[in-house]
């Protein structure tokens, strides 16, 4: 049997996702797949528009076999740290043979390229993009901007699109932890990522949100084994509300800028910006916009505003991101996915949580005469049900329900 991995965040589930598994499956020739999705808070740092079980459902009901989350620290983060607890978390399950992605390109050799130049020239891109940086420029163009010097021929559109800077750190993440899975991209169909442009039955997921925002259909564009998990949740307001998003900030940001001290990335000033614009914006678009520079992207603005929500400890990231992902959370599964999970036990590099409740226990057992990484690993989750009970309060209608639901969902059966 052959397993393919996915790297992903299905929010929501649409179209295109549908493409990319059926294609996945077929060019690697595999006979399974893996999904590891963010959780409730996204890698460009804002919260899922559905919560992580609702994007699980869908996952499962169009054919992905397995789901597992990807841990806070990894999910909410920039593109080399999000890649690389991704492909750690997928190497840790011991089955994976293929990973593919999507991708502007559409081919690997040229995503390679770049991949192999910033393993083999890193130290002179870090030390060149930090140069950029000093100047003004934003970090995406700053390090295009190196690429180009060291190597001319490439080219600066394809470096500068967001799934490619994906696949190029997926690339990287492989090779730097020796990988046995091998790499396929395919072209990204229709819209663009950030595209709000609907092409036939296709269109990005952030077009997708918008037109949900705007009370518009999209059951078009949307798998039809997903229409009614995706109309039920939004019909009983189980979906991202940004003005309680905004005000559970604001709340934050008011208190001080030494309360912000020793949040991860708040550094440089940035703490009394915050709570400068705090004071004056009206709503969560409005902040993370007033907010943001030329040093200071709005990606990495959202991101850091996910960070303050959740207290994220700078010593705390340090760590994690050194470490990599420490369990392995299983959010859903197939009953094919279950088969290869019972088969592979015994290749798992780290531990399965499938019930939080148990989790200490496993984590400790795993961990035996590892105290140190075993509280470390405790954290880890930490922040993970932090993350589930936080985007409970931001919720469009407020449910009657236990905060700690990671305690309360069971793992879901396609």
């Amino acid at each position: 049997m052959r397993t393919v991995g996915l790297i992903t965040e299905y929010n929501p589930f649409h179209n295109g996702h549908l493409h990319h598994l059926q294609e996945s499956l077929r060019v690697t020739g595999a006979d399974t797949s893996v999904a590891v999705m963010s959780g409730h808070f996204l890698q460009r740092g804002e919260p899922a528009l559905l919560a992580k079980w609702v994007r699980t459902e869908m996952a499962l009901a169009t054919g992905v076999d397995l789901v597992l989350e990807l841990p806070f620290p990894f999910a909410c983060n920039s593109a080399p740290h999000f890649a690389m607890g991704a492909v750690q978390t997928l190497n840790a399950l011991g089955v994976v043979d293929a990973l593919c992605f999507g991708s502007e390109a559409g081919a690997i050799e040229p995503l390679q390229k770049v991949a192999q130049l910033l393993i083999e020239k890193s130290d002179a891109i870090e030390a060149g993009t930090r140069e950029l940086l000093r100047c003004g420029v934003g970090y995406p163009a700053a390090r295009a901007e190196v690429l180009l010097k060291l190597s001319p021929e490439l080219s600066s559109k394809m470096m500068a699109s967001p799934n490619n800077i994906l696949g190029i750190e997926y690339l990287r993440a492989l090779q730097t932890t020796s990988s046995q899975m091998s790499a396929f991209t395919i072209p990204r169909l229709g819209a663009d990522y950030h595209s709000t442009e609907v092409s036939g039955h296709i269109a990005s997921a952030t077009g997708i949100r918008e037109l949900i925002a705007d009370g518009s259909k999209i059951a078009h564009l949307l798998p039809t084994e997903c229409r009614t998990i995706l109309s039920e949740a939004l019909d009983q307001g189980r979906s991202l509300d940004y003005g309680r998003l905004f005000l559970s900030l604001q709340t934050l940001l008011l208190r001080d800028g030494e309360s912000l001290r020793g949040i991860y990335q708040v550094a440089d000033g940035l703490e009394q910006r915050l709570v400068d614009a705090a004071m004056m914006s009206t709503d969560y678009a409005d902040l993370a916009d007033t907010i943001k520079s030329r040093q200071w992207t709005l990606t990495r603005i959202q991101r850091i505003l996910s960070y303050v929500l959740l207290q994220m400890c700078n010593d705390d990231m340090r760590e994690f991101l050194q470490q990599g992902p420490m369990y392995l959370r299983l959010l859903g599964a197939t009953e094919k996915g279950r088969k290869v999970l019972a088969k592979v036990r015994a290749k798992r590099s780290l531990p399965m949580i499938s019930d939080p409740a148990r989790a200490k226990a496993v984590l400790r057992r795993f961990y035996r005469g590892q105290p140190e990484v075993c509280r470390l690993a405790e954290r880890m989750l930490e922040y993970d049900l932090r993350a589930t009970r936080l985007y409970g309060l931001l919720q469009t209608t407020q449910q009657k329900v236990h905060r700690n639901q990671d305690f309360f969902q069971n793992v879901r059966q396609g």
